[in-house]
């Protein structure tokens, strides 16, 4: 909403050519509180006039000698390109009423004045023209917004990227389908896509409870299996990973991440073997 205030502070130029007009103009505007009041009898100047001060509100006659209102309107459009053109035309010809509303003109006041009407009018456009900018000017704000809460997205992604990359050997995505739709590292080997003998090399009751977990849409948590190498070692693989949504609470997929933990392993079972073979010393 505008305060009495804010529309009374709008600046109005005052385009001319009969000096009386003007004047008549200036003290209605006045009177009814208005404060910033610039007038003007030559045409030729408005253009420069409004792209210096951008103003609210220009009540222009239309029969002026050298330059009528609608050569000056012409000449106000591409300032105000793609927005408000606001021109209250004056015009004592009836038929040229749809003609200047045609030409980009929002309003008109007819002469004689009607000093009611006059007053009306310029305060419906001026409330008009307020909000006008005012949208504009949240439009742009909400742009900027955007624009900042899009750059902390995309740096708080690449951060999360990056401690993925650092605290496992591969992330991935994948859709309700089970399709991988993106992922880093090497996904497609340590998960056997791509090759029809990687099944048969996975350890069956260790896949298939991993595999439960996910029909389940369940999370799972440093989960451990392991496959058998083509040298006849053994490789295993942790991984964690969690269920997605979207914002209507439908499964949309999984992403996790995966490390390859066989080294762990062995230094686990030499560590355990060690102390075996010294309890039996002892």
């Amino acid at each position: 909403m505008l305060q009495a205030t804010e529309i009374l502070n709008a600046s109005i130029l005052i385009v001319d050519d009969q000096e009386a007009n003007v004047m008549l103009l200036e003290q209605v505007l006045r009177n009814a509180g208005y404060t910033r009041i610039t007038s003007t009898m030559d045409p030729q100047a408005v253009r420069a006039l409004h792209q210096q001060h951008r103003y609210d509100l220009i009540l222009l006659d239309l029969q002026m000698p050298e330059m009528d209102g609608f050569e000056v309107m012409e000449g106000l459009r591409d300032l105000e390109a793609g927005s408000y053109l606001p021109v209250l035309v004056i015009t004592a010809q009836p038929g040229h009423k749809l003609r200047a509303l045609q030409a980009g003109a929002k309003d008109f006041v007819s002469k004689p004045f009607d000093l009611v009407e006059v007053k009306t009018r310029i305060h419906n456009m001026l409330e008009v023209r307020l909000l006008y900018q005012k949208l504009a000017e949240y439009n742009k704000s909400l742009e900027q917004m955007v624009e900042v809460r899009t750059a902390e997205l995309r740096e708080s992604e690449a951060r999360f990227q990056r401690f993925t990359e650092l605290s496992s050997d591969w992330y991935w995505e994948q859709d309700a389908q089970g399709n991988l739709t993106r992922f880093s590292g090497p996904v497609a080997e340590m998960l056997g896509i791509g090759s029809e003998e990687e099944p048969q090399r996975w350890n069956a009751a260790e896949r298939a409870l991993l595999d439960a977990k996910i029909a389940a849409r369940e999370p799972f948590l440093d989960f451990i299996y392991s496959r058998a190498n083509l040298d006849g070692s053994t490789q295993y693989l942790q991984v964690s990973g969690e269920p997605m949504f979207d914002t209507g609470s439908r499964f949309i997929g999984y992403r996790g991440i995966g490390l390859d933990v066989t080294e762990r392993h062995r230094s686990a079972r030499f560590i355990l073997g060690a102390i075996d073979t010294d309890q039996e010393k002892s």
